[in-house]
């Protein structure tokens, strides 16, 4: 299984930094997310806060997607 990391890295040797990296084919830079689409987590992380009984817990997700 490949981990992820989130890294903070000081300004002045973040260039160098993922310049080497992505020279050693070692990064993945990832797009940035559309704005819907963090507007859309947002409204839905409110609305299940608000009616937390239609959650699916995630054996359940898996059930019905393997079904």
């Amino acid at each position: 299984m490949q981990k992820t990391f989130r890294l903070l890295i000081k300004k002045e040797y973040a260039a160098a930094i993922i310049e080497d990296l992505a020279k050693l084919d070692a990064i993945e830079i990832l797009p940035d997310i559309p704005q819907y689409q963090i507007d859309e987590i947002r409204s839905r992380k409110k609305h299940y806060k608000l009616h937390p009984e239609e959650l699916v817990s995630w054996e359940d997700a898996q059930k019905l997607i393997k079904t």
